[in-house]
């Protein structure tokens, strides 16, 4: 480029001055308003450095009159307030400066750069850093928003390896175009023939700047930037293109901008914006532009321009730890991670929550259910609601989506495997485009097939099925009820002098709750329809666990009297698996099953007897979310699991398949304690239980335990 040539025989010259130590001069001279001129003395590479920056408030001529009088008394010249060449297309190279410019610097004898490599190397290394400073997740799945894509083609090269969701808007700005490139690859074709074309149709800017074209363009910017998560603003008219941007557009945003001078990052903060990345590093005692960087390092190294290499720049920017500026506008660090989770109708009668189903429902005949129910279960995937305001106690947030596959568990288990696998890839790919950085299966959808496995095999997006903290929650569930029960001796420090029988012991979530269960009480029960598995895992748990007595069985009924605590863990979709007419009273089951292995009908039965559906948790923070069927600011155990994993920065397949790993058990429990995760108040078939309500279990219990003669 020609702003960055220079002759070898003045910089020899300036090579041999013995004034080693002399303090060199840094002239910056911009197009840019002379009100923001400044001069100042600093060091860089251990040398010291006069700067001043003159302003020429647009005229050229006047820019140019500054080189001529400065020239010869300066080390290097930077020239600022320009537009750089595009690097992309068949403009690549081109210069964007005025002519006259270009020719005066062709005929200086300082060298005279623009930072356009210094910017250029600046931007990929700083993406680069804050990916990997933060985790190395920061930028996956972001959805980004360029103003252009043309101007800043290195970052939207580098930002498509960990997003495809890029929107750029160079038709718009550059045309008038109302059209948004949506992918790099886009861009890039817009950059190798459309740019061009579309410069050559006559009348396209005149008809742009008529009043309904030019606000139909405006609405079309400021609808993605509200969709973006990342804004990457123009460095080069700041203001005239983000002027109009608001709360809307900015508010609880990344943005990315070159060279955020004090006043920028104030019209940000008042707009809202989280974090401020600016890829030009503060490394002198104020900011300056890019071409003040580069001027220096030039004079620092008295090397001609053209010989310094993008190696040679990276070095010095890695040495002197010239890391991109992270400011956070509010004076607290903040950080958003997203997460998507899978739900489905539990039962044709949840198709009712629909209120024009319900309504014709209940004056249709019954098939009308029956017939919704087989054609919502071929419907795409849809968004049924977005999380927000979960909070950790370490400062990270998280937000998502909650989106529904239509197909109840009656219709999955009619169909093959591979029906369900495709929703739920059609639901990650729409995950992904949301910018969800992990999504986690609920329900039914965790146990059809293979249990995650294949999904997060063909998944473009780490899945987890939620199962270790199902496992973990589950339990805990059950050691919170039994001490509010209060029927079991339970010592501080010693084991539970009591029984606990785990039906489906070899399933994924049963086989750990035997585990777990074998860590707190005297004996073990485990229930299953294969002996060999049971005789492997009560062999495995026995060496783990010696001090448990544990015993192995295909049928409950022997022992089921007997039993303090029960853990249902089974997979039988709806059967009969447990006869709680024969449970001791007081006894405190948990229902981990989806879907539930004991109806409303048969907790009724038993009043004197506590039945919870697992461990619900509360999620920390004040969240916001659709209808669940659970309390505020509470969730299963599975979509917490996928809560906890966007809170750690720990997008990776973490719980998938059939066979639960006691370590990622344990890890989840300590990670979501770690976020604030807390367990909530006992739920059962109708609803929330109260201290009264287990109270009065307790009273029921105590009343039929005499009447036995059981103590």
């Amino acid at each position: 480029m020609a702003f960055e040539r220079t002759t070898i025989r003045i910089m020899a010259s300036k090579a041999s001055d013995p004034r080693e130590d002399a303090v060199k001069q840094i002239i910056s001279i911009s197009l840019g308003a002379s009100r923001d001129d400044y001069a100042f003395e600093t060091e860089f590479l251990g040398q010291p450095f006069h700067v001043q920056r003159f302003g020429a408030d647009g005229d050229v001529d006047r820019a140019a009159a500054l080189l001529e009088q400065w020239d010869d008394k300066a080390d290097a010249f930077g020239l600022g307030g320009i537009e750089f060449p595009h690097v992309i297309g068949t403009q690549k190279g081109r210069p964007r400066h005025n002519p006259a410019l270009v020719k005066l610097a062709d005929r200086l004898r300082t060298p005279l750069v623009t930072g356009e490599r210094t910017r250029s190397v600046g931007h990929e290394w700083s993406l680069r850093h804050v990916q990997y400073l933060f985790g190395n997740n920061y930028f996956n799945n972001a959805r980004v928003f360029f103003f252009s894509g043309m101007a800043n083609a290195t970052m939207a090269r580098v930002l498509s390896e960990f997003t495809d969701n890029l929107t750029f808007a160079d038709p718009i700005l550059d045309h008038g175009v109302s059209k948004l490139l949506n992918s790099y690859r886009d861009l890039d074709l817009y950059a190798r023939g459309g740019h061009a074309a579309l410069s050559w149709l006559p009348g396209r800017k005149i008809a742009a700047s008529a009043a309904p074209v030019r606000a139909w363009n405006e609405y079309v910017i400021r609808k993605a930037m509200q969709k973006a998560t990342v804004i990457v603003a123009p460095a080069y008219n700041f203001y005239q293109n983000m002027e109009k941007c608001g709360l809307e557009e900015l508010g609880g945003k990344v943005v990315i901008c070159s060279t955020v001078y004090d006043d920028r990052v104030a019209f940000l903060k008042e707009r809202g914006a989280d974090v401020i990345i600016d890829t030009t590093p503060k490394v002198l005692e104020r900011v300056v532009g890019i071409n003040v960087l580069g001027a220096i390092i030039v004079a620092a190294l008295e090397k001609p321009p053209e010989e310094i290499s993008d190696d040679d720049l990276l070095e010095i920017i890695s040495a002197q730890k010239m890391d991109p500026r992270v400011i956070y506008p509010s004076g607290e660090p903040r950080r958003v991670n997203r997460f998507a989770f899978v739900i489905h109708p539990l039962s044709k009668e949840f198709l009712r929550k629909d209120r024009l189903v319900n309504m014709v429902s209940s004056v249709a005949p019954p098939s009308f259910l029956d017939a919704v129910e087989k054609v919502v279960a071929y419907a795409p995937p849809w968004i049924y609601s977005r999380i927000t305001g979960v909070r950790s106690p370490t400062g990270v947030e998280a937000e998502g989506w909650l989106i529904t596959v239509g197909g109840t568990p009656r219709q999955m288990l009619s169909h093959r495997p591979e029906f369900t696998y495709k929703r739920l890839l059609q639901a990650a790919r729409m995950s992904r485009r949301l910018g969800a950085q992990i999504m986690g299966l609920g329900a039914f959808t965790k146990v059809v097939g293979d249990a995650g496995a294949t999904v997060a095999k063909l998944a473009d997006i780490p899945i987890t099925t939620g199962n270790s903290y199902s496992a973990s929650a589950a339990l805990w569930a059950a050691a919170d009820a039994v001490r509010r029960m209060g029927l079991i001796e339970i010592e501080k420090g010693s084991r539970i002098k009591g029984k606990a029988m785990v039906m489906g012991a070899t399933g994924a979530i049963g086989s750990v709750c035997c585990r777990l269960l074998a860590k707190a009480f005297t004996e073990v029960y485990m229930v299953g329809r294969n002996m060999a598995k049971l005789l492997a895992l009560k062999a495995a748990i026995e060496e783990e666990t010696p001090e448990v007595t544990v015993h192995a069985a295909t049928r409950s009924d022997r022992f089921i009297a007997d039993m303090d605590v029960i853990v249902t863990a089974t997979s039988g979709a709806g059967k009969t698996v447990l006869d709680i007419t024969h449970v001791k009273p007081g006894c405190v089951i948990t229902d981990v099953a989806r879907p539930l292995d004991l109806s409303p009908e048969d907790v009724a039965r038993r009043p004197d007897v506590l039945v919870i559906e697992s461990g619900e948790i509360e999620l920390p923070g004040n969240p916001e979310m659709g209808n669940i069927g659970l309390p505020h600011k509470v969730a299963y155990a599975c979509l917490a699991e996928t809560i906890v994993l966007a809170l750690e920065g720990r997008f990776e397949n973490f719980t998938v398949g059939r066979a639960i790993e006691w370590e990622k058990v344990r890890e989840i429990y300590r990670m979501g304690l770690r976020h604030g995760m807390k367990l909530a108040a006992i739920s059962g078939v109708n609803g929330v239980f109260s201290d009264e309500d287990i109270q009065r279990v307790r009273d029921l219990a105590v009343a039929e335990r005499a009447r036995l003669g059981i103590p």
